[in-house]
């Protein structure tokens, strides 16, 4: 079996968005100061508080559809984690296996 052919988009999260519905686990607060959570919208926010609300495994701030055209609709204020998840970094990769999508070419 041929591994998908890597692909180069101009905006590879738009166009992808698998890292936000990979886990419900994925979008949780680590780092963040007070005054950055107390800026996320409390109805986007889990009830333990740890992370951001998910609707099954997507991130309830994620609109569009996966692997066609997404975005974040708190992109200023994501988490951390979601920050740092960068196009073609290995939980890119894992997040886009999940969803059929090729891997993204990276920068070499």
């Amino acid at each position: 079996m041929n591994s998908p052919t890597p692909i180069d988009t101009v905006s590879p999260c738009q166009s992808c968005g698998a890292c936000c519905a990979y886990s419900a686990n994925w979008p949780r607060f680590t780092v963040e100061e007070d005054a950055a959570l107390d800026a996320i919208p409390a109805e986007l926010v889990n009830a333990r508080l740890s992370g951001m609300r998910c609707d099954g495994e997507r991130c309830c701030a994620l609109s569009g559809t996966i692997g066609e055209a997404t975005a974040c609709t708190i992109y200023a204020l994501r988490p951390e984690v979601c920050r740092e998840c960068q196009p073609g970094d290995p939980e890119c990769g894992m997040a886009r296996r999940r969803y059929n999508l090729p891997p993204l070419a990276t920068a070499g």
